[in-house]
């Protein structure tokens, strides 16, 4: 029986984020502004699971992801692992989405593929993968996951054994909090989008 709940922390504001450019293997800082949004997420996670250390934190490899784990008071991560990287927007790196319907439109990444990007096959895998090392690690006590804005949603959406398309409904703000747990063994999202104030 799992001893903890999982903790998702989305990165803070970048440029691109505060802009709507799709962000995914691009490696591009904090803006100020996302730092402070990485301190105050600390605190709501904080308000939100005590003190106590994690069992395990784990990090997206991208400066964004492990300097908003820093600032948030949770020092290196046990691991930085690819797995937590954002949906590989493949051509449409760097892009908005309306710049992106000008091409297809009514695109969005759910519902779309993107052109030498990852498919929505290929992400449900990477998040499947963590959280089968996360359910593991509960035993020991919370864990906490640093990484992006459409992963984020996908792994609230494989956490409920819902298709990853189904990270539409769930929102992430730059340096949001999501908490998921369980209601007698069955998975349940406890907080989605906590803002960090």
């Amino acid at each position: 029986m799992a001893n903890g709940h999982v903790y998702v922390l989305r990165h803070g504001q970048t440029e691109w984020s505060k802009s709507g450019k799709h962000t995914g293997r691009t490696d591009i800082p904090l803006t100020a502004t996302g730092e402070q949004q990485a301190v105050a997420a600390g605190k709501v996670l904080a308000r939100l699971r005590g003190a106590e250390k994690p069992a395990l934190v784990l990090s997206s490899p991208r400066e964004r992801a492990t300097r908003t784990a820093e600032l948030a008071g949770l020092g290196s991560p046990d691991e930085v692992t690819e797995a937590l990287s954002e949906w590989d927007y493949g051509d449409y790196e760097g892009l908005t989405t309306p710049q992106i319907r000008e091409r297809v439109p009514d695109w969005t990444v759910w519902t779309h593929p993107s052109p030498h990007g990852e498919t929505a096959a290929a992400v449900t895998a990477r998040a499947d993968q963590v959280l089968a090392r996360t359910r593991s690690a509960l035993l020991g006590g919370d864990v906490v996951l640093i990484g992006h804005g459409h992963f984020s949603r996908v792994l609230v959406a494989r956490w409920l054994a819902l298709p990853a398309e189904a990270g539409v409904g769930f929102a992430m703000d730059t340096a949001a909090v999501a908490a998921l747990g369980f209601e007698r063994g069955a998975p349940q999202l406890l907080h989605l989008n906590l803002p960090p104030v």
